[in-house]
C-alpha cells in the first residue's frame, strides 16, 4: 500500500529473542534414538522463537502476524515456515498473532501491526524463512548430540531427523525437550531455490478445510458468554452529530433492551441482531448535520476540474526535463473517477468486552496495534490490558484498516457494562465507507513527427488516502499512494520530459484504501491515454509501449509475454476487439490483454488474459486465484461501480444499486507468472488496475470512443 523504503522485517540478530520453553536434558537419549525413553514426563513445546511452536504430538504452530482475509497469506506464510523446517503440511497449524507491536510490528509500517499493500508475503519472506531455519538447525544438532554424530552428517525430512550413517532418525516431536537445549543460531543457513519441496508447488490451502466445513470462525460469528448485540444509527450526513433522540418505540421492540448515545450516533442493544436492526428503525433522532449538508458530486467536481486546470496549490514529485517547452502534436485530456465502496461480503463488526481490568476485542480487522490503541485511548487502561483477537476476514480490500467498528463496539460496552457484538447492516456499510476518493485527472502529451512521445504532463486531484492511516506519511502537501501509477509510472525512465503533480483536495468525506489504491484509478488515466497518443502517432499499442519501456525491463517482458499468451491482434472470440495495460504495485509488475465486445452498447468482456511477474511464486494457486480475483474486482467497480453523494449523503444502499459483477458477467481469466527465484513481491492488487483500462482501450478498437470517466455504464450512456 506505501511507497516507503523496505527494510527487514526484523534483523536476524533479534529475531529470535523469544525464550525457549525449558525442557529435560539429553540423560535419557540412546545412540539408537534421540527419543525420550518410554516413561518420561511430556516434554513441553519446544518455542524457538516468537514465530512456531513445535509441539511433542508432532504439530507445528506457525504464528501469523498479518490477517487473512481471503487472500491466502496463512497458507503463504506457512508455507515458508514449513519449508524451511522440512515439515509435512498435515503438520502445520496456523495462529493469528495478537496485537503485539514489538514482538510482531511491520517495519514498513512504522512497527504497526497491519495487513495492506500486498506486501505481507515480501515482509514475511526472509523472517518466517530464517525462523524455520533456525528452528530446523536447532532440531538437527539435538539430535546429533544424542547420537554423538556431526550435525553436518544429519538431514531433514518430512518433520524427522535422519542419520543415513547410522540409519537412525527421530521426529521432531520427540526432539522438542533436547532441542530446548540448543542456542538459537544467529545465521541459520537458508534453502537455494532448488531444494525447496513446498514453496512452488500447487497444494491446498491451509484454510480451505474449515471454509468448507465452517468451522472457520470470522468476525460475524463470534459468541462469547453474556454478549448482546448493538446496531448503531449514524449521522446520514458525514460530521454530522445527535441533537437529540428518543428510543420509547425502540424499545417496544421485542428483545430490545436499551439505546444509548455513542460518539457517533445511538446504538440500540438488544438479544439478538435481527431485534437491534428493528430497534434501530424505530427510533427518533434529531441530527446536527453540520457543515457536509450541502455537499454533491456536481459541485465537488467542478471544484476539483478547476483545480486541475489552475495547478493551484500542485505539489511536484517528479520532474525530469521541461514539459512546458516541447513541441509537437500536443494530446489533452481530462479524466473524472468516482468515489467506491469497498463492498467486502462480511459487513463491519466487531464484538468487544470492557471491564475494569481490561479489554477483550474479537474482530475481523487489517490494524490490530491501531485497535488496541484506539481501544486503549477509549477506556483509559494501559495498551497492555486490551487484548485484540483476529479472527477470518469475509474481505477486506483494505476497508478494514480503520478502526471505527472496532471503537463503537469497545464502547457500546463499555456504557452497557457486558460484552456487545456491534455488527453493521449492508446499507451502513455502503453509506459510511472510508471510500476510494473521487479524482480529476488532467492529462498531456507531446508526440513528434515521428510519433514519439517527447512530453507527459499529469496531475492528479485527489483527496489524501494516506492521512488517515498514517500521517506522517502525508508530507509537504504530498500523498504518494494518491500518486501511485503516475510519480512511479514505469514509462517514465523512457520519457524525456516528464512531470507528475498532485493537488490534495478534501471535501468532508472519508476516504482511504481501496484494493490497490491510487493505483486503482490512475492506471486508468495513464493506459488509456498511452493508447491514444499510440493511435496517435499511428502505431501499435504493443509497439508504442514496448518504445518507451526499454529502461523498465520487467514491464517490458510482461508486455511481451502477453502479447504472445493473448495472441494480440488475433482475439479468439467472434466479433472481439482487443485492449491492453501495463502496470505495477509495490514491486510487481502485470500486463493484461482484454477481449471485449459491445452489447446494448455495453462493453461485454468475454477473455481476459495476464502476466504477472512477482518474484518468487510461494503457491501458484493462490497466485492465480488473486489475480483473478482482482481482475473481477476491478471489473465490477469499472462496469457499474460508483458512489454518489447529494445533500451530504451516500444515495446507494445496498447491492441493488451498488451492483457488483455477477457470473453471468464473468470472462474467462487466463494466468501466468514469470518464473523467478527473486524474492517475492505482492500478488492481491496489482490485477486490479489493468482492467479497466484494458477494456476502455478494446471499446476505443470497437466503436472509436475513449472513455474518460467510469463507471462504463454512465460513461457509455452519455456518450451515445
Amino acid at each position: 500500500m506505501t511507497q516507503l523504503s523496505r527494510s527487514d522485517f526484523v534483523k536476524l540478530g533479534s529475531l529470535f529473542t523469544g525464550s525457549l520453553v525449558l525442557g529435560v536434558d539429553l540423560t535419557g537419549c540412546s545412540n539408537e534414538s534421540a527419543t525420550a525413553p518410554a516413561g518420561t514426563p511430556a516434554a513441553a513445546p519446544f518455542k524457538p522463537n516468537q514465530w512456531l511452536t513445535v509441539n511433542p504430538d508432532e504439530s507445528v504452530i506457525v504464528v501469523v502476524a498479518k490477517s487473512e482475509m481471503g487472500q491466502g497469506i496463512a497458507t503463504g506464510v506457512s508455507t515458508i515456515v514449513a519449508d524451511e523446517l522440512d515439515l509435512p503440511w498435515k503438520n502445520v497449524r496456523v495462529e493469528f498473532a495478537p496485537a503485539n507491536g514489538a514482538l510482531y510490528g511491520d517495519k514498513n509500517f512504522g512497527g504497526a501491526m497491519l495487513t495492506g499493500g500486498s506486501e505481507s508475503m515480501a515482509a514475511s519472506w526472509l523472517p518466517m524463512r530464517t525462523a524455520g531455519a533456525a528452528a530446523r538447525e536447532m532440531l538437527v544438532a539435538a539430535a546429533a548430540k544424542g547420537w554423538n554424530v556431526d550435525p553436518a552428517s544429519c538431514t531433514t525430512k518430512d518433520g524427522s531427523v535422519l542419520h543415513a550413517g547410522s540409519n537412525r532418525s527421530a521426529t521432531y516431536g520427540s526432539l522438542v525437550a533436547a532441542a530446548a537445549q540448543i542456542p538459537a543460531p544467529s545465521k541459520p543457513k537458508l534453502k537455494r531455490p532448488d531444494q525447496y519441496t513446498l514453496i512452488g508447488k500447487t497444494f491446498p490451502r491451509y484454510d480451505a478445510p474449515a471454509k468448507i466445513n465452517g468451522s472457520a470462525r470470522f468476525g460475524i460469528d463470534v459468541r462469547v458468554p453474556g454478549m448482546k448485540f448493538a446496531s448503531i444509527a449514524y449521522s446520514p450526513v458525514f460530521g454530522g452529530s445527535v441533537k437529540s433522540f428518543d428510543a420509547t418505540k425502540a424499545k417496544t421492540v421485542a428483545n430490545v433492551l436499551d439505546a444509548v448515545k455513542v460518539s457517533r450516533g445511538v446504538a440500540v442493544v438488544a438479544t439478538n441482531s435481527w431485534a437491534a436492526f428493528q430497534g434501530k428503525k424505530a427510533l427518533e433522532i434529531v441530527w446536527d448535520e453540520g457543515p457536509n449538508a450541502q455537499l454533491d458530486d456536481a459541485k465537488m467536481f467542478a471544484i476539483d476540474e478547476a483545480l486541475a486546470a489552475s495547478r493551484k496549490g500542485a505539489v511536484v514529485p517528479l520532474h525530469q526535463g521541461d514539459v512546458t517547452a516541447v513541441t509537437g502534436h500536443a494530446l489533452e485530456a481530462v479524466y473524472k473517477g468516482p468515489w467506491l465502496a469497498h463492498a467486502a461480503m462480511e459487513p463491519m463488526n466487531a464484538t468487544a468486552s470492557v471491564t475494569k481490568d481490561g479489554v477483550e476485542i474479537w474482530a475481523p480487522n487489517q490494524t490490530q496495534t491501531a485497535g488496541q490503541a484506539a481501544a486503549a485511548k477509549i477506556t483509559g487502561l494501559p495498551l497492555d490490558k486490551v487484548q485484540v483477537h483476529t479472527t477470518y476476514l469475509g474481505g477486506g480490500f483494505g476497508r478494514r484498516l480503520y478502526t471505527d467498528y472496532m471503537t463503537d463496539a469497545v464502547e457500546v460496552s463499555q456504557a452497557i457494562g457486558a460484552p456487545v457484538q456491534v455488527i453493521w447492516t449492508r446499507e451502513d456499510d455502503t453509506q459510511h465507507d472510508w471510500y476510494k476518493p473521487m479524482a480529476v485527472n488532467a492529462i498531456r502529451g507531446v508526440l513528434s513527427s515521428g510519433g514519439e512521445l517527447l512530453a507527459l504532463d499529469h496531475t492528479v486531484v485527489m483527496g489524501s488516502i494516506i492521512r488517515p492511516l498514517l500521517p506522517s506519511a502525508f508530507k509537504d502537501g504530498l500523498d504518494t499512494i494518491s500518486m501511485d501509477g503516475v510519480m512511479n509510472t514505469p514509462y517514465a525512465p523512457g520519457i524525456p520530459n516528464v512531470r507528475a503533480s498532485y493537488i490534495d483536495s478534501e471535501h468532508g468525506i472519508p476516504v482511504g484504501s481501496l484494493r490497490a489504491p491510487g493505483a486503482n484509478w490512475n492506471y486508468f488515466v495513464v493506459e488509456s491515454f498511452i493508447d491514444e497518443l499510440a493511435h496517435a502517432a499511428g502505431k501499435d499499442p504493443v509497439a508504442f509501449r514496448m518504445a518507451l519501456l526499454h529502461k523498465t525491463p520487467r514491464a517490458a517482458f510482461v508486455l511481451k509475454e502477453v502479447a504472445e499468451k493473448a495472441g494480440w491482434g488475433s482475439p479468439k472470440t467472434p466479433g472481439a476487439k482487443q485492449g491492453l495495460a501495463v502496470v505495477s504495485w509495490n514491486g510487481t509488475y502485470a500486463a493484461l490483454v482484454a477481449e471485449v465486445t459491445m452489447v446494448d452498447k455495453q462493453p461485454k468482456v468475454h477473455r481476459a488474459v495476464i502476466v504477472a511477474d512477482l518474484g518468487q511464486v510461494v503457491n501458484p494457486d493462490v497466485v492465480s486465484a488473486q489475480l483473478q480475483s482482482g481482475i473481477i474486482y476491478g471489473l465490477s467497480a469499472a462496469l457499474t461501480g460508483k458512489i454518489t453523494i447529494k445533500n451530504g449523503r451516500v444515495e446507494q444502499h445496498n447491492f441493488y444499486d451498488f451492483t457488483v459483477l455477477r457470473l453471468a458477467g464473468a470472462p474467462a481469466i487466463e494466468t501466468y507468472t514469470v518464473p523467478s527465484t527473486a524474492a517475492p513481491t505482492g500478488i492481491g492488487e496489482v490485477g486490479t488496475p489493468p482492467i479497466a483500462p484494458a477494456v476502455a482501450n478494446a471499446v476505443f478498437a470497437l466503436t472509436g470512443k475513449r472513455v474518460r470517466s467510469l463507471p462504463f455504464k454512465d460513461a457509455l450512456a452519455e456518450s451515445a
